[in-house]
């Protein structure tokens, strides 16, 4: 019989004393989560499809300014201000997991969820453009996750294929789920382990350990979103 475990509340923990902006994050974001690229063009007109993304600050003199990275994505609000302008409901909060998620074939493509976002997560799909991939090329397309047609948003979905595969391992094994077993696609890349996932409602999991830092910071804490993401402030001791 499977051991009883507590609802998980998935969070994630960067910390920006650590982060080199390498945007490794970034490019296995991409590629775990079918997000195509839509080329130079496209992004001129600002329709870059990126789930993450790293913002660059600098600190300290002119000549010996250091800079610091954020990676910055969904948030995963507590209390999402994207959820409740949606007319259709294609943005809604799941109860099993506790995160914010996008139901592709509900959206009909308002835009109402990226106006109300605070932290400038959601992205538009505006052209098919899994369908100007040349075979064999599309073969890297991962299976596990919705290839998303034109006039949709997405975003980060705290890579939720990979929840699901490891809970449903764990139930058929009749276990409960280890910490750090659950790895984002991000976390996983990040090469000087600046990104620590897993389940915050752990109190002895690591990225309850970490959320608990002297350093740590959410971003616009002053808006009661409620953030999964939390951030611990580098060496310029930027805040968000």
């Amino acid at each position: 019989m499977a051991e009883e475990q507590y609802p998980a509340r998935w969070g994630m923990v960067i910390d920006m004393n650590v982060c080199t902006g390498c945007q490794a994050c970034v490019t296995a974001c991409n590629m775990e989560n079918n997000i195509p690229w839509v080329g130079e063009d496209d992004a001129g007109y600002g329709r870059t499809m990126h789930w993450m993304r790293i913002h660059r600050t600098w600190s300290g003199e002119e000549l010996e300014a250091k800079p610091t990275f954020q990676p910055v994505m969904c948030q995963q609000c507590g209390r999402a201000p994207c959820e409740p302008v949606c007319p259709v409901f294609a943005t809604v909060h799941s109860l099993d997991e506790r995160i914010n998620v996008q139901v592709y074939n509900r959206c009909i493509g308002t835009r109402y969820c990226a106006n109300n976002c605070p932290y400038f997560a959601r992205n538009f799909n505006w052209f098919d453009y899994s369908y100007q991939i040349p075979a064999p090329m599309n073969y890297y397309l991962n299976p596990n996750v919705t290839v998303r047609r034109r006039g949709v948003m997405e975003k980060c979905s705290f890579c939720v294929q990979r929840i699901h595969e490891v809970e449903d391992r764990a139930k058929a094994e009749g276990r409960a789920i280890h910490d750090g077993e659950v790895q984002s696609a991000c976390a996983q890349a990040c090469p000087v382990d600046a990104i620590v996932y897993g389940d915050l409602s752990d109190p002895e999991s690591r990225v309850s350990a970490a959320a608990r830092s002297q350093r740590r910071f959410v971003l616009l804490e002053e808006l009661g979103t409620h953030p999964a993401v939390t951030y611990l402030k580098g060496e310029g001791n930027y805040g968000g």
